[in-house]
């Protein structure tokens, strides 16, 4: 594959403090370094993606960069934000890359949304190895690591959540009804994954297959989900403008939450730091929301750029939050 450096920015900032390496979070996550805590000034900083073409899903390696994809580039791209310098590299043609992850070993993995395939790209070398789908017309669309980098991942059409055990290349599904969007793992090893036009969230348990539903809402169509420290469970309700908190030791909503942005916000990426508080872009509003769940308050982070469509994004090692606009092209970081 083709491996090329196409642009370097250079700006007058300090270079970011060195990355401390640590362990994956028991619930899994889309990234191989923890994410951190920092005392946030609300400082956001934005860079031109070189190839905007629908770039999407931001992960955080070990070693700092931040990996993300280009659907409709078809390729995987990286920054280092210590020397602010984009590589990419080419998959083949008609991948529309997407939920982009970087493994502990460092291979960045990604779902195939256009051929039915997951990709593990070895930075290193830009060879790409293809894991072939079993199920025809599949549509990967959100992958997470588990406690032993293997993948997890929704299958769009085909109303299934299915796994990859990277040392064999098996790959597993399980059914789990129409339209499956985004996947966490909780502390136990249970898999919960949103269904947006069902108004629910569905828990699996892979040991034995069993599938219990938990009703959210008429109109809540939840997006995505992040498991915090403490264990609990956070989901987006696009369709209200809300976030709730479940407890999935119990199967139940814990509390509820009414985001600033109000009914049509359109709650969507969601992350939970190191101390514990949950981080929500709105993408109606060009706005990113921090929750301290123990104290309640909530701090209003207003995007420089109109339109930036956040879809997903990532909490570096030192707390920086990471995030890329799919509608304006850019890179973004909160510190």
């Amino acid at each position: 594959m083709d491996f090329r450096l196409i642009h370097t920015l250079k700006l007058g900032l300090l270079a970011l403090l060195a990355v401390v390496t640590f362990e994956s979070l028991a619930g899994g996550s889309n990234a191989s370094a923890t994410p951190g805590t920092r005392v946030v000034a609300g400082k956001i900083t934005e860079w031109q993606v070189p190839v905007p073409k629908f770039v999407r899903d931001p992960a955080i390696g070990r070693d700092g960069n931040v990996y993300f994809a280009v659907r409709s580039g078809d390729q995987i791209a990286r920054f280092d934000p210590k020397l602010k310098l984009f590589q990419d590299w080419n998959v083949p043609v008609g991948t529309q890359p997407l939920g982009v992850v970087v493994a502990r070993d460092g291979k960045v993995l990604f779902g195939g949304f256009g051929n039915g395939t997951i990709g593990e790209l070895d930075p290193s070398t830009g060879k790409i190895k293809i894991y072939l789908i079993p199920s025809a017309d599949s549509n990967p669309y959100t992958l997470v690591l588990d406690g032993e980098d293997n993948i997890w991942f929704t299958l769009r059409k085909v109303g299934k959540v299915a796994r990859l055990e990277r040392a064999s290349g098996k790959i597993t599904e399980y059914p789990i009804g129409d339209k499956p969007y985004s996947v966490a793992l909780d502390q136990s090893g249970n898999v919960w994954v949103t269904r947006m036009a069902a108004d629910r969230i569905v828990r699996l348990e892979p040991k034995t297959g069993k599938v219990t539903e938990l009703l959210l809402g008429l109109g809540s169509h939840p997006r995505r989900t992040a498991v915090a420290p403490d264990g609990m469970l956070w989901v987006s309700l696009y369709g209200t403008g809300k976030l709730l908190k479940i407890d999935p030791t119990v199967s139940r909503v814990i509390k509820e939450y009414e985001l600033p942005g109000g009914p049509n916000a359109g709650p969507y990426a969601v992350n939970a730091d190191a101390n514990g508080r949950i981080w929500v872009s709105e993408i109606q509003t060009d706005s990113v929301i921090m929750l301290d769940p123990r104290s309640e308050e909530i701090r209003i982070f207003k995007l420089p750029t109109k339109n930036t469509g956040i879809r997903n994004a990532a909490i570096d090692s030192e707390g920086l939050y990471w995030y890329v606009g799919s509608q304006a092209g850019k890179l973004g970081v909160i510190e």
